[in-house]
């Protein structure tokens, strides 16, 4: 059975979906998946699905939405029982223990994948440090738990995903760049770029990328509309380091073309 967060949540054994439609179940699910193999506290899922106002009735519910859960569980082949369900989701004292092999969930996936291409990095070997952080990548489908409504512990965690996607996109252009394939990354740099438009990491790799591609022009432009929107919008300047990338691109700075500079 396999588990999914990076994206819609999805919960699926051999193409065959199994998954509560319930948000409150798909919330309380979306807790257990990003803590797998912690123990979540009934006082964490109380906050998480009702915040400050739960319900009178609120353990006798909350055990209910456990019970349905395993009841989805029980209904993968995979699993089979409500017994089966119960050694996944386990009930603990004062909580509960969702346990799964790290291979079953996407998330633990793109930790995997992203932790080999961080290796790679510090060793100094693009080649090895670009497939991963590629693999890593492939395994995102959406934003982070995009169709769940998350609560006050959900959301930073979600948060922090996303900020994972990002770093591992930025250190895939690292190296991708530095192998001088900037021509292959053309078209997702600009994509990354025009999504995040204040995130100057991945304006700088897009400024590079068009520069090397022989479009010094677009180039310029890109570092235009980074400083009217950072100054527009923060009351901000460029980086040092995006303002030497420009002067560099103006001056066709030789070191530009070289991709281990």
């Amino acid at each position: 059975m396999d588990f999914e967060v990076l994206g819609p949540i999805r919960v699926h054994h051999k193409g065959v979906v199994h998954l509560p439609t319930a948000p409150k179940l798909r919330q309380l699910l979306a807790l257990f998946l990003l803590k797998a193999n912690m123990f979540v506290s009934v006082n964490d899922c109380v906050e998480e699905l009702w915040e400050d106002r739960p319900p009178r009735t609120v353990i006798p519910t909350l055990q209910t939405y456990v019970l349905h859960l395993r009841r989805t569980l029980a209904g993968s082949p995979s699993v089979g029982t409500l017994d089966a369900a119960r050694r996944i989701l386990v009930t603990g004292r004062g909580g509960y223990y969702l346990t799964l092999p790290t291979e079953s969930l996407d998330l633990g996936r793109f930790e995997r994948w992203l932790r080999l291409g961080r290796d790679a990095q510090r060793r100094g070997n693009p080649v090895e440090a670009s497939a991963n952080f590629r693999k890593a990548l492939e395994v995102w489908r959406g934003p982070a738990l995009s169709d769940v409504q998350a609560g006050p512990l959900l959301l930073p965690m979600i948060s922090a995903l996303n900020e994972a996607r990002i770093s591992a996109t930025e250190q895939f252009f690292d190296a991708e760049l530095r192998l001088g394939y900037h021509r292959d990354i053309l078209s997702h740099v600009y994509s990354v770029a025009a999504e995040h438009p204040l995130n100057e990491k991945v304006q700088y790799q897009y400024m590079l990328a068009l520069y090397r591609s022989g479009r010094q022009v677009q180039a310029l432009q890109a570092y235009q509309r980074l400083r009217e929107v950072l100054t527009s919008e923060l009351g901000l300047e460029p980086s040092p380091a995006v303002q030497q990338l420009h002067q560099s691109i103006l001056e066709r700075d030789p070191l530009l073309d070289d991709s281990a500079a």
